[in-house]
């Protein structure tokens, strides 16, 4: 069975598809055998990368690991059951077709809340959370007090993760280890980053999440989506010397999968 990665976050621009890229890529890259699906059914960018990836490596004739773009397969709504909900039929079928050749499935969800969404944070063995280091985005996960700070009480997303979290015990999975993953995070420790991270402290041991530390606002991250390629692929492409600024991206991602600790996968680029 695929252990099965969900990257959500209800609010748009927090780095999702980023992060999915990234991670899905790396595992790929780590000798997994992934697959990757997108259920922003209108942006698609996570689905569009995996495509980008798939033609430059037939284009350029390159040797590199890619992740399986899976696809909703159509569903006949006359063979759905009285009740039952189409795109949970599409999403379940999805994950059947692919859970037993994958080692890991990536599953990028859109930056609202939808049923396919809802129903993919129930499939999570792994949830990502990415944000922006801002109390802008933290206020997804939970209300404070704006004069002490203090955690008044979980807010929407946070909800939904719990309601999660109670139907794969209900229907006796493992636990979801849930991870806020923390991007954009600032080169100085200025006094809004360090009340961001203490309230994201005290709110992983209410609600019960790890935090980990994501990516910084470079170029890197994002110049290379038309060709489907990541920092991973430079010396493919025929970069043989990484400048500073790479350098340090490619250990961002390595702390992040580190962090990730995932079962079964080695980190050793």
């Amino acid at each position: 069975m695929a252990h099965i990665i969900v990257l959500g976050n209800e609010k748009g621009g927090s780095g999702k598809s980023t992060t999915a890229m990234h991670v899905a890529t790396a595992l790929a890259r780590l000798g997994k055998t992934v697959g990757g699906l997108d259920l922003d059914l209108r942006q698609r960018s996570f689905g569009r990368y995996i495509e980008n990836r798939q033609n430059t490596i037939a284009k350029r004739r390159l040797d590199l690991p890619c992740p399986i773009l899976m696809e909703l397969p159509p569903i006949d709504p006359a063979t759905l059951s009285e009740g039952e909900n189409i795109y949970d039929r599409r999403l379940s079928a999805a994950v059947a077709e692919h859970e037993a050749r994958c080692d890991l499935i990536v599953i990028d969800c859109p930056g609202s809340h939808t049923r396919l969404s809802q129903v993919a944070h129930s499939l999570a063995d792994t949830l990502i959370t990415p944000m922006n280091d801002s109390f802008v985005d933290f206020d997804l996960l939970a209300r404070i007090d704006p004069e002490t700070y203090e955690i008044r009480g979980p807010s929407v997303y946070s909800e939904m993760v719990w309601h999660a979290r109670q139907l794969r015990a209900r229907a006796g999975l493992r636990a979801m280890d849930w991870i806020v993953v923390r991007n954009r995070l600032g080169a100085q420790q200025m006094h809004n980053k360090r009340k961001v991270g203490q309230a994201l402290e005290d709110l992983s041991r209410r609600i019960g999440f790890r935090v980990a530390p994501g990516f910084s606002e470079r170029v890197i991250f994002r110049e290379m989506f038309p060709t489907g390629m990541t920092l991973l692929d430079l010396k493919e492409l025929g970069v043989d010397r990484l400048n500073i600024s790479n350098l340090a991206a490619r250990q961002e991602l390595r702390d992040l999968m580190k962090a990730l600790n995932l079962p079964g996968v080695a980190v050793d680029f």
